[in-house]
């Protein structure tokens, strides 16, 4: 299962930089706008620590992480839902994504180019999602023409569709983003979903500050935390310049790096982890002596199709699902020390995956 974020915002805020760090992809980078023209794909580990500890319990070989992946679309200019600055190229890349990682400027440096002259997180985050919106009433419009060229409203079906998308358009025609619409139903839950709208995908800032700032919210944070908490939106503070350095050293020196900054972790471990929960996701696990493997799935995710992520006959001929807690295997110490604990558990059908579940499937075809 594969899940994508795409990492957007105005030309030089320091996209690419930030997605260097995070993929070590080598996407080009330069002081100048449009520098990235197609997005640059990166396929990043999610970090967690409780897969070497599996790895160790089950003296493991071969250890396989859960991933996510993403994209770096070039920088947006006002204009761009109407083709400003290569504009609709750039947003039909948004389309594909699961998530929006916005990156935000709030940082002051003369020697690199605002697209604006200025800095200002607050109008910045607005030009963004007014293309955004733009470009989501052009896909609304073009749904409307739709309905008519099926018949008009005279079917009673279609009428309710049709009032739909008249309430989706007023909505984003007073600046508010899909994700706020109220009162769906299961059918408006529907249309709204295969309209792919790029509004009606969650969003995540990662305010891109100074090195000196890394440990204090300036006064650029400070706004894009107010855009944010009305957004109910995550917020992650980084310096792409540092994450970049960091990612450049030995993974033995990295620690002892963020340690001198007074930083626990990278903010690039921030952000894919935040990006991971940002898209409602969670890992189980399957382990034995020859790999331990990290798997990807949506909260509320069954025991069927979890198995199915595995191999498709594992959800096919599901039969039961026998289920340990990584939190009892690391205190434990051992698959052994968990059975004779009575703390493995044979969970049926409807059982609901939780994080950090170590999963063994029965199966027959």
């Amino acid at each position: 299962m594969g899940f994508t974020c795409g990492i957007v915002g105005l030309p030089n805020v320091g996209k690419s930089t930030l997605f260097n760090a995070i993929t070590a992809a080598g996407a080009n980078v330069a002081n100048y706008p449009f520098c990235t023209i197609d997005p640059n794909i990166g396929i990043v580990s999610v970090p967690d620590e409780r897969i070497d500890r599996l790895a160790e319990i089950y003296k493991s070989p071969k250890i396989v992480p859960t991933t996510l992946e993403f994209l770096d679309i070039a920088g947006l200019v006002k204009g761009a839902s109407k083709g400003e600055g290569l504009g609709n190229q750039f947003l039909s890349h948004i389309r594909m994504v699961d998530a929006i990682v916005h990156v935000v400027r709030c940082f002051d440096d003369p020697n690199i180019i605002h697209v604006d002259g200025t800095v200002n997180p607050q109008y910045d985050i607005e030009i963004v999602e007014t293309e955004l919106i733009l470009k989501d009433l052009e896909t609304v419009e073009k749904k409307q023409a739709d309905i008519e060229k099926r018949g008009g409203v005279g079917d009673k079906k279609l009428k309710e569709e049709e009032e739909f998308y008249a309430a989706v358009k007023k909505h984003l025609l007073i600046g508010r983003l899909a994700k706020y619409l109220t009162s769906k139903s299961d059918d408006e839950q529907l249309y709204l979903r295969n309209m792919h709208l790029l509004t009606n995908k969650p969003i995540m800032y990662v305010c891109n500050v100074h090195e000196k700032e890394l440990t204090i919210d300036n006064a650029y944070v400070n706004q894009v935390r107010e855009v944010a908490a009305k957004e109910n939106a995550k917020v992650v503070v980084v310096s792409a310049a540092v994450e970049a350095e960091i990612s450049q050293l030995p993974e033995s020196d990295r620690q002892a790096f963020l340690s001198e900054l007074g930083l626990q972790e990278s903010g690039l471990s921030k952000v894919i982890r935040e990006g991971y929960d940002l898209l409602h996701l969670i890992t189980f696990f399957t382990a034995g002596p020859k790999e331990v493997h990290a798997w990807t799935v949506r909260k509320g995710t069954t025991a069927p199709p979890a198995a199915g992520e595995i191999h498709s006959d594992f959800e096919q001929g599901f039969i039961r699902a026998e289920i340990m807690k990584c939190a009892d295997l690391n205190r434990l110490g051992s698959e052994t020390a968990v059975r004779d604990a009575g703390l493995l558990h044979v969970e049926g059908r409807d059982y609901i995956i939780e994080d950090g579940d170590v999963m063994t499937v029965r199966f027959n075809i």
